[in-house]
């Protein structure tokens, strides 16, 4: 290129004014070793301008730790005139690692503020810039080699140290952070990106190019995997997308669009890299296909299999608009299925805060709209909880709740209802001889009694703090027709609010509120085991939204010591186990669990993307899937 060989030639004419080249000042890792120094006759062509500076790009660096772009801020609008994209220019100031007061878990990102001595060496200058998979690829594992408990970036604990502070050289064939500090405001192409998830609220979305990538599901999409390392793969060859630099408007992106080719400067901001697009990208296809209903139908009332469904159907209340939508996923979408666990029910009068408690307009008025597609009509079953204890939208109470076919299943009578501070035990009664029936049928019977439950419904542990603000998990004992038996235990355990950016400083990241979800799972873990102390071959059913990943396995023990995961009994192949999109990851919140010997007998599972594959984020009614399957009691 014609202006690397003016650029030599100038920085061979003011050496001797000591110039300094923009690989020095970005140096070999994330931090600058010119931090806080001046320096000039910077040297560099404009490669993209914005409101708050531009970025110019010196000559190449033979060592790919060190990028050769660099970002000058300045907010002086004559400043900003005197520059232009393609002009040589040579620059004096002040070398910088900006990071928000504000932000302290942010990156830092490197420059030059408030610019001086700036000197139009020539102009129209050619731009190439790095092509992503052909130039430069990035890894597919590992964010950074601070992570390095067994679970990655999902080890705990979270926070032991912090990647400015150890501000190792870098290592961008390993490490993804690493990769893209590499790169750190250079101007680079990513071609043929996918969209991986909708547009966050700002209109940035993230993709994946033409690379190599891992975990790709079905929908083109990245999901959150074990690597062949042993550890949850981070999914680092993503990267966000943000404003374009020419004002222009975002395309409306879902979950698997195509995108025509995008070319931008690879800048650090608001915890996560960026490629912010000189001009934005447009849509050339969408995902082909959407979600299709369930094949798995709910079988005769003397059967003894059972049709179950898992929803987080997001603060429903009596007047929801999303009401209807929600009723035709379970109706048309989920076949009705025998018990349905769902999460976020509200109370009667929704986000008003009055002191109404009971949800039980809402669920009827739920269970009505069902009915009115297909004509099945459900009963259901709730412990309204104590006014304002269980979080979530301030006034709604929001509580989990089963929907159940009359027909199919019933309460074991026996124990009273449970109310909100009540504490389910598990009971041992006396021991009993089988029945005929029970022989003939050929089902789990023993010599050793069913184990009870103290209250039907019931809640597991509700004074305990380690439910302070959060929902308590609502367990029931059912049977069907025959006789057959099944404890349901129906969770939504506490949100991620308050987690650090998983690109942040913070490593491993701060997963909020980790320890408080530890101790709910080890409740919910004791009870499951309780059950199964009393007779192996009981049959459990643990299903909801616990906020946490399956391969956050530490967190995880406590149950899958006890149950397994129903989606590991089915076969789900690995990428297709997401019912939740956020960020760049196909993730899965929402869980499944058997005891041993239902597992035994087989397991049928669906995550069926009514909402994660709409083709816009109008047509995204929750945040999350629903899931669907079919279990054996006998």
């Amino acid at each position: 290129m014609k202006w690397l060989q003016l650029l030599g030639f100038v920085t061979t004419c003011i050496s001797v004014a000591s110039s300094t080249t923009i690989a020095e000042i970005q140096g070999n890792s994330f931090k600058s070793p010119l931090n806080g120094q001046l320096v000039s006759n910077v040297t560099g062509v404009v490669t993209a301008k914005w409101g708050s500076g531009f970025w110019i790009v010196g000559e190449p660096s033979e060592d790919i730790r060190v990028s050769n772009g660099l970002n000058i801020y300045t907010s002086s609008a004559t400043i900003l005139a005197k520059v232009n994209v393609g002009d040589l220019i040579s620059l004096g100031g002040k070398v910088t690692e900006y990071r928000s007061a504000s932000n302290p878990n942010y990156l830092f990102v490197t420059e030059i503020g408030s610019p001086t001595n700036i000197t139009v060496l020539s102009s129209n200058n050619a731009i190439t810039p790095v092509v992503l998979g052909v130039d430069r690829s990035p890894p597919t594992q590992q964010l950074t080699g601070l992570d390095s408990g067994p679970d990655g970036y999902l080890s705990i604990p979270n926070n032991i140290t912090l990647v400015d502070a150890v501000d190792a050289p870098l290592q961008p064939d390993l490490y993804g952070l690493d990769f893209w500090e590499s790169l750190e405001g250079q101007l680079v192409t990513i071609p043929n990106p996918v969209a991986i998830g909708f547009p966050n609220s700002y209109d940035e979305f993230w993709v994946h190019g033409d690379w190599n990538v891992t975990g790709k599901n079905s929908r083109g999409g990245l999901s959150i995997t074990i690597g062949p390392d042993g550890k949850p793969d981070a999914n680092p060859e993503a990267i966000m997308i943000g404003d374009a630099l020419d004002g222009s408007k975002a395309p409306a992106v879902a979950l698997g669009s195509s995108l025509t080719d995008i070319t931008g400067i690879v800048q650090y901001q608001y915890g996560f890299f960026y490629v912010l697009p000189t001009t934005s990208p447009i849509v050339i296809s969408a995902a082909k296909g959407s979600a299709k209903p369930t094949k798995i139908k709910s079988k005769a009332e003397k059967d003894c299999t059972i049709t179950f469904g898992d929803y987080n159907i997001e603060n429903m209340a009596p007047t929801s608009t999303h009401l209807p939508v929600v009723a035709n996923h379970i109706a048309t979408y989920l076949n009705t299925p025998d018990i349905v666990f769902v999460q976020e029910i509200q109370d009667n009068s929704g986000p008003t805060d009055d002191g109404t408690v009971s949800g039980n307009v809402t669920l009827a008025t739920l269970v009505n709209a069902i009915a009115r597609i297909n004509n099945v009509t459900y009963s259901f079953l709730e412990i309204a909880p104590t006014d304002g204890t269980d979080g979530g939208q301030p006034g709604g109470n929001i509580r989990q709740a089963y929907l159940y076919r009359p027909e199919k299943l019933s309460l074991v009578p026996g124990a009273p209802a449970g109310t909100a501070l009540d504490k389910v035990e598990v009971l041992i009664p006396e021991k009993k001889t089988p029945t005929l029936k029970q022989v003939n049928r050929h089902c789990r019977y023993a010599l050793e009694p069913d184990p009870l439950i103290s209250f039907n419904p019931g809640r597991i542990d509700p004074t305990n703090t380690a439910w302070n603000a959060s929902r308590k998990p609502l367990v029931a004992e059912w049977q069907t027709p025959n006789g057959e038996k099944l404890f349901t235990i129906n969770v939504h355990l506490a949100s991620k609010g308050g987690s650090s950016s998983t690109w942040g400083d913070a490593r491993p990241p701060v997963n909020s509120p980790v320890d408080a979800r530890i101790n709910q799972i080890s409740l919910v873990g004791s009870f499951a085991a309780s059950l199964v102390a009393a007779d192996m071959k009981t049959n459990i059913l643990l299903a909801g939204d616990f906020n946490e990943y399956i391969q956050t396995r530490e967190v995880f023990k406590p149950v899958t010591d006890v149950l397994i995961e129903a989606d590991e009994v089915a076969g789900v192949p690995d990428v297709e186990r997401y019912t939740y999109v956020y960020d760049q990851n196909s993730e899965a919140l929402d869980h499944i669990f058997v005891s041993n010997a239902i597992a035994k007998r087989g397991v049928d599972v669906e995550h069926i993307h009514v909402n994660n594959w709409a083709s816009s984020l109008a047509g995204r009614i929750s945040d999350h899937d629903p899931s669907v399957g079919r279990i054996k009691l006998c």
